[in-house]
């Protein structure tokens, strides 16, 4: 394989990144003292970064200044603790630089970047968008690529493409085809870091050599997904897999149209937040979500004891 550009003076991120979600009030508005107390309940969990504003963050239903807000009060509580990690995901790449160019003001230490939403751009739409924000970011980005959600799927002779973009350090990635990540690596070789973005194919993205997890679940259970990712990491395969077992059915809730309400589920039964919405989306209701709950409740009641692992 040819010599790729290096970037090595770019952060190697690693480790476990919580996707967070977006805390609300009843009525709709940010909630940040509930965001504030999410935020370091993660990182007392042990977790190596946060990204604000994805998906799992409802961020079609926030503003830009709102999404800064978000950013804002991820950065006050991490302290330069872990990086944070601002998500674009604009539906016009105007809109997108202006965001980007407010969250490197902002202090944000990366951002995330989807393609443009809505709109399933061809590949050279796709390439030329992310050559344009990055060049305006002039931030360390990690690409989201997620063709089953998004509809716009980067494949690894793309990321060969855009290797010398030196502001691209890192991929999510979300295909749901597992082949993809040695693909991936056979081709870009270390290049980028490697994220699994996918909850309930962490172990085999980690045994195929993944860098980190860009994960949804850990926002209930920060301690079991960093023990997970340590236990791959140190190879001792058989507990590593035991734990996964344990974790596949609350991580299942994660690959769902419902993932937010899923997920902010669980963030209330364990404490750590509630289950405030924006419209179009409600609460779980009805045999829904007691079944949702029976899971979650299932993972809590036979919860690992994670003590002396390490």
């Amino acid at each position: 394989m040819p010599a790729l550009p290096s970037t090595s003076a770019l952060p190697r991120w690693t480790g476990i990144f919580p996707a967070v979600t977006t805390k609300f009030t009843a009525d709709e508005a940010l909630d940040i003292p509930a965001m504030e107390r999410h935020y370091e309940f993660l990182i007392q969990g042990g977790i190596d970064g946060i990204v604000t504003g994805g998906s799992l963050g409802e961020a079609s239903t926030l503003s830009l200044e709102e999404k800064l807000e978000v950013a804002k009060t991820a950065l006050r509580v991490s302290a330069g603790r872990v990086p944070v990690l601002a998500n674009v995901s604009e539906t016009r790449t105007a809109n997108a630089i202006r965001y980007v160019e407010a969250a490197r003001e902002l202090g944000v230490q990366g951002l995330m970047l989807m393609p443009s939403v809505l709109y399933p751009a061809d590949t050279r739409e796709a390439v030329a968008n992310v050559r344009t924000i990055a060049a305006a970011a002039q931030l360390p980005i990690m690409i989201y690529n997620n063709p089953v959600a998004y509809k716009v799927d980067l494949t690894p002779a793309d990321f060969l493409d855009l290797a010398d973009c030196e502001w691209l350090v890192a991929i999510k990635e979300s295909t749901d085809n597992i082949r993809r990540l040695t693909d991936l690596r056979n081709t870009v070789g270390h290049r980028y870091q490697l994220f699994i973005g996918v909850d309930d194919l962490s172990f085999e993205g980690l045994a195929l050599g993944c860098d980190g997890l860009l994960a949804g679940l850990c926002t209930a259970f920060p301690a079991e997904t960093v023990a997970l990712y340590k236990l791959m990491r140190a190879k001792r395969w058989d507990e590593a897999l035991k734990l996964y077992q344990w974790f596949t059915p609350l991580l299942h809730l994660d690959v769902s149209t419902k993932l937010v309400q899923n997920i902010k589920l669980a963030e209330t039964m364990v404490g750590i937040g509630n289950e405030n919405v924006r419209r179009p989306r409600l609460p779980l209701a009805g045999e829904e979500r007691a079944r949702v709950q029976a899971i979650i409740q299932k993972g809590i009641d036979t919860r690992p004891d994670l003590h002396g692992l390490f």
